[in-house]
């Protein structure tokens, strides 16, 4: 109801009450005036609107983790699904929450799940994660809410955040993964984009040669994540999206041909001198900004890179594309890392008021329009269902493409798929192979040693 006509009903039933009771009830007074009927009431005696009535004002946290000067787009976006939603549900007040994503994936919210007080809105990671805290009961269940709201069909894949036939998150993009390129630093070395690892290597070769660092990469102080992306890809390659899925039930190891395979590829990269020496003396910002300020010719990451590589610091945007990692010969060529994996999740433990702002959040933040615009400024790729994806030009129709050449399809990070303990694991490891302290089979050793501890831990 409208505010306005509100006040203005609750004035004039309490004013017709005031005339029929009268005045001074309870002063032992009468005034023979004011009994009766047809006496108006005083102008001056108009009766406000009981307290009780008024909308309570009431706060929510929204943790969020759009806070690089890379997110900017994605955190105006949400700055303003804030703003009109709390126009939408009167008394409400949000607070944004930004927390760098590793630290509110594996510090901030892990430890306010194992208490039991989660924010009422946060950035939730698919798979695993959800899978746990839903067991644990502290995710809400959407399914009910996504057909009050006519969003059921809407979403390209909620695969990642579906248990036992529930939906517990949302994710607000997609993503896929591969290598971004200075085109200008490849006419310069007289490289073509490779389909091979062996032209990969080639290319590689071709721009030290030139005095080029090859691959930007900054994976240390706690970012391994970085080197777990590339490493991802190179397994898979090898052994197809199936050796991953089969880690945490057995089915695969870690020290398999596949794997082991792959963790020798990448020490060899590291090796020849094609990945940044400082790799893991740097952070990511600071590998991807080596990349994007013109002091290497590629970048492996993700396409939420785009808002970056394209953003005001840029100094190739003008030169830049992207493709798919070439194919190694494995069962899992013309495959690419990509998924719904980020997005939101919403605490279970919410009154009234707080499930009445998380609905209108909801449909406030997932629209048509708003995918849009983020595939638009940030290149992000969207999350849902579109009819079109408008007039998309440069280095997003690049990845658009990337991903379509893509032949057999997207396959989930392994991190999706595997006990938090074993992605910590593969992080720690990789930076020590990429350090030179532990070799590539004693690496996969040490991924097995702790996918048996966490599989038996079920």
């Amino acid at each position: 109801m409208n505010k306005k006509k509100t006040m203005l009903s609750l004035t004039m039933a309490l004013t017709m009450a005031a005339t029929a009771v009268g005045c001074g009830s309870g002063s032992g007074t009468k005034n023979s005036a004011s009994n009766s009927p047809s006496t108006s009431p005083s102008p001056s005696a108009s009766v406000k609107p009981a307290e009780s009535e008024k909308p309570k004002d009431f706060k929510m946290t929204i943790r969020h983790i759009n806070i690089r000067d890379t997110a900017k787009n994605a955190l105006a976006l949400l700055q303003d699904v804030v703003k009109k939603t709390e126009s939408q549900v009167p008394g409400l007040k949000f607070e944004l929450d930004g927390v760098e994503d590793v630290v509110n994936r594996d510090q901030k919210l892990k430890a306010e799940m194992a208490a039991g007080n989660p924010p009422p809105i946060f950035n939730l990671f698919g798979g695993d994660d959800t899978k746990n805290y839903s067991k644990a009961g502290r995710l809400l269940d959407l399914t009910p809410i996504l057909a009050e709201l006519g969003l059921k069909d809407k979403f390209m894949n909620l695969s990642e955040f579906t248990v036992d036939g529930k939906i517990y998150g949302l994710p607000d993009a997609g993503y896929v993964e591969g290598i971004f390129y200075n085109t200008k630093m490849f006419a310069d070395a007289g490289v073509q984009v490779p389909k091979t690892w062996d032209d990969f290597l080639k290319v590689c070769e071709a721009l030290k040669t030139k005095g080029i660092t090859p691959i930007a990469m900054g994976g240390g102080a706690g970012d391994g994540w970085v080197i777990n992306m590339l490493a991802n890809t190179l397994f898979v390659r090898n052994g197809g999206p199936e050796i991953q899925e089969g880690f945490a039930t057995g089915k695969s190891k870690w020290t398999d041909t596949a794997v082991v395979d792959a963790f020798k590829k990448l020490d060899e990269l590291k090796q020849k001198g094609y990945i940044d020496k400082n790799v893991i003396a740097m952070k990511y910002p600071d590998g991807q900004a080596k990349f994007y300020t013109g002091q290497a010719a590629m970048l492996f990451d993700g396409s939420w890179a785009i808002a970056g590589i394209t953003g005001e610091k840029s100094t190739i945007k003008d030169n830049v594309s992207f493709f798919n990692f070439p194919n190694m010969g494995g069962k899992g060529d013309d495959w690419i890392n990509g998924g719904f994996s980020n997005g939101y999740g919403f605490s279970s433990k919410l009154n009234e008021n707080e499930l009445k702002a998380v609905k209108a959040f909801i449909k406030t933040f997932y629209t048509e329009d708003n995918q849009k615009l983020e595939l638009k400024n940030s290149g992000r790729i969207p999350a849902m269902k579109l009819a079109d994806i408008g007039d998309t030009k440069g280095l997003v129709a690049d990845v658009v493409k990337g991903q379509v050449a893509a032949t057999k399809g997207a396959f989930p990070a392994f991190d999706a798929l595997v006990q938090a303990a074993v992605k910590k694991t593969l992080e720690e490891t990789m930076e020590e192979l990429m350090g030179g302290k532990i070799t590539p089979e004693k690496a996969a050793e040490k991924m097995q040693k702790a996918q048996d501890e966490a599989n038996k831990a079920k």
